[in-house]
């Protein structure tokens, strides 16, 4: 069972109608969910009328799942997280062994210049990767006993496809994409993104910027695939009981570090403590860092979510504030 996340929106609904097409030739059981929001009025209607037209492309099993958007992490994030979580929920309860997402190449350049703009680093500026793994909670509807959950695989095989594409493809199969209101509020970081910085950059620089965004997209992933890896084995190599704290880093490995390995294990015991990594920035990276390059007697540094970084003994500690 493969299962397509349909908004409706002509991304998606593209992507729908053409694993509705693929799937049947291969043999692959597909279905699709819509996710309401409920951040609009009448947003319960416009998943049914999705639901009706997913339906209508043979996709069996279909469905909609209502969601509760909080407010951590600003609107955009709060949404993100209660979508996801409410994938993870159908894929599993459904069984499905991937789940499809309608991201497209005009989404990864948006992507890596919103990662530019908060000086994230290369991981940052990687965008969107093609596949990945999220380990999620056991569905809603699991026994007694099996509570321990699973991982969900989600694909996103519209990545190297532009918007223009999307739109052609509902048109030649006869869909009639809906275009959420949100995609153009300019209150919403990633639709000025869409809809003035973008533009402004291919006035200034002539065609072509998406897709050298996207590129340049491609070749950091694998430069950050790699310090990444050294990065995890560092951090399990440096880890350190302390009581009293959620993590220990031993800091007569740290300094030696080169500062991009480095700066990743901080990053990692920081996430592993408690901090929110949709929050966590690299200014706070940076602080933690002077911890061990620079320290002159500093305290502590605090980090979002309520904790903090600090040196005591040798070791480098994160725990509550």
């Amino acid at each position: 069972m493969v299962l397509a996340a349909c908004s409706g929106g002509a991304d998606s609904l593209a992507l729908a109608g053409a694993l509705a097409f693929v799937a049947p030739r291969l043999g692959i059981p597909a279905g699709a969910v819509t996710i309401d929001h409920g951040l609009q009025e009448g947003s319960g209607a416009r998943a049914d009328a999705v639901v009706r037209t997913l339906a209508d492309l043979g996709l069996d099993p279909v469905g909609s799942v209502a969601v509760t958007v909080g407010t951590q992490g600003g609107m955009e994030n709060a949404a993100r997280d209660a979508r996801y979580a409410a994938l993870d929920d159908a894929a599993l309860r459904l069984g499905a062994t991937a789940v499809l997402l309608g991201h497209t190449l005009n989404d990864q350049a948006e992507t890596v210049l919103l990662g530019l703009a908060r000086g994230s680093g290369a991981r940052s500026l990687s965008g969107m990767p093609p596949e990945f793994t999220r380990r999620a909670a056991a569905p809603s509807a699991a026994p007694s006993g099996e509570q321990d959950g699973s991982d969900v695989r989600y694909l996103r095989p519209l990545l190297e496809l532009d918007r223009a594409t999307t739109r052609r493809a509902c048109l030649a199969m006869g869909l009639e994409p809906w275009d959420d209101p949100h995609n153009d509020d300019p209150a919403y970081t990633r639709v000025r993104v869409r809809n003035e910085a973008l533009p402004s950059l291919e006035k200034a620089l002539g065609p072509g910027v998406t897709e050298a965004l996207a590129r340049t997209a491609r070749m950091l992933r694998e430069d950050a695939d790699v310090l990444d890896d050294l990065a995890a084995r560092a951090y399990a190599d440096l880890q350190a009981p302390e009581e009293g704290y959620a993590v220990a880093v031993r800091l007569d490995g740290l300094a030696g570090l080169p500062r991009a390995v480095r700066t990743r294990v901080l990053r990692a015991a920081a996430v592993k403590a408690g901090s929110p990594p949709g929050t966590l920035a690299a200014v706070h990276i940076d602080a933690v860092d002077r911890l061990v390059t620079a320290w002159r007697g500093q305290r502590h540094v605090d980090l979002p979510g309520g904790l903090m970084a600090c040196r005591r003994c040798g070791k480098l500690l994160f725990g509550p504030v």
